[in-house]
């Protein structure tokens, strides 16, 4: 009776514990839920995401650590990031002719650049593909929707991090020099972008403004900085091809 008094005591306080972290931590959810949005298909909920969210939300919860030095705000935001990754990648909705374009894509962006050796505009890569710019517009939109979370954890370096220190005796030496080599190309690529693609995917993964506040920033309307966003993973993509296909 003792030891089921005790659990039920232990149970009513972790409950509270967890009740006090979502309050306290679920615009964070909120945040990043919509944060992701912009970068999604129409047919994602935002209210399937931020229970995805909830959920990774009380797993940072319960595996937080604080010796490892991180803040629990930023494991948790990882962590969340992760649940609601997790809960869209279970639905694979991308036709194949989405894939197939993308493809199209990344080896138009590949062809030019080698060519001209410089970075190539949207209006030279669709001209490169005999469509109008419109058309290329809505590939590489329809494209990264689908390809969006291998590109998030391509530039979050945070997560990298955090979770090889989870499983840095799980991979072998081989793989973790591999790792190494392409952030390292990663960061070379980045900084080779143009100008206002690299200001978008620094407004858009670090200081994690919106396209819209983004948009505010630039001057330019939200689909606008979409496009740019677009078409900055996509040249990343390309270049980095070789890496991760």
């Amino acid at each position: 009776m003792q030891t089921k008094n005790g659990y039920n005591t232990y149970s009513k306080k972790a409950a509270l514990s967890i009740d006090s972290i979502v309050e306290q931590y679920g615009y964070l959810v909120k945040k990043i839920a919509y944060h992701l949005l912009a970068r999604l298909p129409d047919s994602v909920d935002v209210d399937d995401l931020t229970q995805a969210g909830m959920m990774g939300l009380i797993e940072a919860y319960k595996r937080f650590e604080s010796t490892k030095g991180a803040s629990f705000e930023t494991y948790a935001g990882i962590r969340i990031r992760g649940s609601m990754m997790d809960e869209v990648r279970k639905t694979d909705w991308a036709p194949r002719s989405v894939r197939r374009n993308g493809r199209a894509v990344n080896n138009a962006i590949k062809e030019l650049e080698a060519k001209l050796g410089r970075n190539v505009s949207d209006v030279e890569i669709a001209a490169h593909m005999e469509i109008g710019v419109n058309e290329y517009h809505e590939i590489i939109h329809s494209s990264m929707s689908t390809q969006l979370f291998s590109y998030e954890e391509m530039l979050d370096s945070d997560t990298n991090n955090l979770e090889s220190s989870e499983s840095e005796f799980e991979n072998s030496p081989y793989s973790l020099v591999e790792e190494s080599g392409f952030q390292n190309e990663l960061v070379k690529e980045i900084d080779n972008l143009p100008e206002r693609e690299k200001l978008v995917l620094s407004l858009y993964y670090n200081e994690e403004l919106n396209l819209k506040e983004i948009g505010a920033v630039l001057g330019v309307s939200e689909s606008r900085v979409s496009q740019i966003h677009s078409q900055a993973a996509m040249r990343l993509r390309a270049r980095l091809s070789n890496w991760r296909d």
